[in-house]
C-alpha cells in the first residue's frame, strides 16, 4: 500500500513537472510572439539610449493611466467625435502636454491656405480697406481702395463702417465665424461633409487673395507650426491669382514666388527652422487642359526655382473628381521633370477608381501617396509601397471629421503602424477643425490608433520618417536630422528633469 502511495506521489509530481514545463514553455513562446511583434511594428527595432529610457517611463506611466482609463470607461473615449469635443480635456492630459513639448520632424501634408482656425481669420477682417457684400446673409468680402466694381445685388460698404452699430457688427461676425470653419453634424453623408468644407474653404479663399493677407497670413502659418516644434514643412498650393487694393491682379506664378520670399524671410528670423517646399497642386475635378496647363506652370516654376518646387499633386475629392486615370499621358510627360506626391484612396469604398487610384499612383512612381486609407484593403499595392518606400502621409484628425472613420481605433494606420509600414503623420487641414499644427494628430495617434504597448520608438520613428521620406535634398536631410537630434536629446533631459523637480 506504501509503494502504491509513492507511486502515486511520483507520477502527480511528474504530472505536474510536465504541465510547470508545458506552461513555461507557452509563456515563453506567448512573450516571444509580442515581442515579435512589437520589433516589426514602426520603430520597434530603434535602440533607446539610457536616457530615452528613463523618458520612456515617465511617458508610458501617463500613458497606461489615461488609456486604462478609457479601457474601463469606454464611454469617456471621445477621440472619434465628429464635434471634435477630445479638445475639451486634452489640455488636462499630460501625454497632450509631452506630445505639445515633443519635436514632430516635419509635416509634409499640409494644404497652405487652410492652415489657420476661423478665430485667426476673423482678425483678418478686422484689417483696413476691407468691403463686404451682404445679400441674403451670403457674404463678399473684396479689399479695395473704394467700393468694388464686382457685382453685388445690395451694396459694397466697408466692413469697418457697418461694425460701428453694435447690433450690426454681432450679426455679420457670427455670419462670418461660421464661414471660416466647418460645422458637425454625424448624421451627414461624406458628400455633404465635403461640401461644408468646401465653403470654409471658398470663404477663406475670399480673403487670401489680398497679396498683403496672404503674405501675413503664410508667415504667421509657419509660426504656429514652429511653434508647435515642427522645423520643416511641404505645403500644397494651387497657383491663386493675387491682388493688391488698387486693383492690380497678379500672374499665377506670383504666388509660389511670394511663398518663397516670405519662407527665406521667416527661415532667417528662425535658425532652427529648416525651411518650407511647395508641392503644386490642382483640383482633380479639372479636364486635361486645364491639368496640362497646371503641370506646365509647375514644370516652369521648378525650373525658377528648383529648391522650393518639390512636386506637382491633383487634390480634392476622389470620389466625385476624376480619377487618376484620366490623367495617366499628362503625367507621364512630366515625370522626368517633376516629382509627383499623389493623394490616392482617400475613401472608404472598395474596387473603385477612388481606391485603384492608389495603383496608378504606384506605377506613376508617387513619391508618397498622400492618405492612402484605403491602402489596407489592397495587400498588393502595400507590399508595393514597402519595397518601393513610397511614405503614406496619413491624416487622422482629417479622416475623422471629412467622415471616413467613425472610431479612430478602427482607423487603417493601426495595421500600418503595427506592420512597420513607410507612414508620416501630418495634419491636411488644422485651421478648419480649429486642431493643432501637429501635436492633435500625435496624440489621437498615440493615444486612440496605435496599441497600447506603442511608446516612445513610435513617435520618434514616426518623426524620423518625415524627414527621411521629404524632399529634402540629401544634404538637406543630414542638416534636418542633426537639427532634430539636438532637440530630441533636448526635450528627452527636459521630461526627465521635469520629473525630478515635481
Amino acid at each position: 500500500m506504501y509503494t502504491v502511495l509513492v507511486l502515486s506521489a511520483l507520477c502527480v509530481l511528474v504530472v505536474q513537472a510536465q504541465l510547470e514545463g508545458a506552461l513555461d514553455s507557452y509563456y515563453k513562446e506567448r512573450e516571444s510572439m509580442i515581442e515579435d511583434e512589437l520589433a516589426a511594428s514602426l520603430g520597434g527595432n530603434l535602440t533607446l539610449s539610457s536616457r530615452e529610457i528613463s523618458a520612456n517611463r515617465i511617458l508610458m506611466r501617463e500613458k497606461y493611466k489615461e488609456f486604462d482609463f478609457a479601457f474601463q470607461n469606454p464611454s469617456h473615449f471621445n477621440f472619434s467625435r465628429l464635434d471634435m469635443t477630445y479638445r475639451n480635456h486634452i489640455g488636462k492630459s499630460p501625454v497632450y502636454s509631452i506630445m505639445k513639448r515633443m519635436p514632430k520632424g516635419a509635416a509634409l501634408h499640409v494644404h497652405s491656405s487652410l492652415m489657420m482656425d476661423a478665430e485667426y481669420m476673423m482678425q483678418l477682417t478686422y484689417e483696413d480697406d476691407l468691403y463686404v457684400c451682404n445679400s441674403y446673409g451670403k457674404m463678399k468680402l473684396q479689399f479695395a481702395d473704394g467700393p468694388p466694381a464686382l457685382p453685388c445685388p445690395t451694396s459694397w460698404r466697408l466692413l469697418s463702417e457697418v461694425r460701428k452699430e453694435p447690433a450690426d457688427k454681432e450679426r455679420i461676425d457670427n455670419i462670418l465665424s461660421k464661414e471660416f470653419k466647418m460645422d458637425y453634424n454625424a448624421e451627414d453623408d461624406i458628400n455633404k461633409v465635403w461640401d461644408r468644407f468646401q465653403k470654409a474653404f471658398r470663404a477663406t479663399k475670399m480673403l487670401l487673395l489680398y497679396r498683403p493677407v496672404r503674405e501675413k497670413f503664410f508667415y504667421d502659418a509657419l509660426k504656429k507650426f514652429y511653434d508647435d516644434n515642427i522645423l520643416y514643412i511641404e505645403i500644397r498650393s494651387g497657383l491663386d491669382e493675387l491682388y493688391e487694393k488698387n486693383g492690380t491682379v497678379h500672374d499665377k506664378l506670383y504666388l509660389a514666388r511670394m511663398y518663397q520670399k516670405v519662407a527665406s524671410k521667416f527661415a532667417s528670423e528662425h535658425p532652427d527652422f529648416i525651411g518650407v517646399k511647395t508641392i503644386l497642386s490642382v483640383a482633380r475635378k479639372y479636364n486635361i487642359k486645364q491639368v496640362r496647363d497646371s503641370l506646365s506652370d509647375a514644370v516652369k516654376l521648378k525650373e525658377e526655382m528648383p529648391d522650393f518646387i518639390a512636386g506637382f499633386d491633383l487634390v480634392g475629392q476622389e470620389d466625385l473628381g476624376r480619377p487618376l486615370a484620366d490623367f495617366i499621358p499628362a503625367l507621364m510627360e512630366v515625370k522626368d521633370k517633376l516629382d509627383l506626391y499623389l493623394h490616392a484612396g482617400e475613401t472608404n469604398w472598395f474596387g473603385t477608381s477612388s481606391d485603384e487610384n492608389i495603383v496608378d499612383a504606384i506605377l506613376l512612381g508617387t513619391k508618397r501617396i498622400g492618405h492612402g486609407y484605403a491602402l489596407i484593403k489592397h495587400p498588393i499595392l502595400m507590399d508595393a509601397v514597402r519595397k518601393r518606400e513610397i511614405a503614406i502621409e496619413v491624416n487622422v484628425i482629417s479622416n475623422v471629421v471629412l467622415n471616413l472613420v467613425e472610431d479612430v481605433r478602427n482607423h487603417p494606420l493601426a495595421s500600418y503602424l503595427a506592420l512597420g509600414l513607410p507612414v508620416v503623420l501630418s495634419s491636411d487641414d488644422p485651421g478648419v477643425w480649429s486642431a493643432d499644427a501637429l501635436s492633435d494628430d500625435f496624440y489621437v495617434t498615440f493615444m486612440g490608433v496605435a496599441s497600447r504597448r506603442a511608446d516612445i520608438r513610435t513617435l520618434k520613428q514616426l518623426a524620423l520618417n518625415s524627414i527621411r521620406y521629404s524632399a529634402l535634398s540629401d544634404a538637406g536631410k543630414s542638416d534636418a536630422l542633426r537639427l532634430f537630434n539636438e532637440k530630441w536629446d533636448k526635450f528627452v533631459d527636459d521630461l526627465i528633469e521635469s520629473e525630478t523637480t515635481q
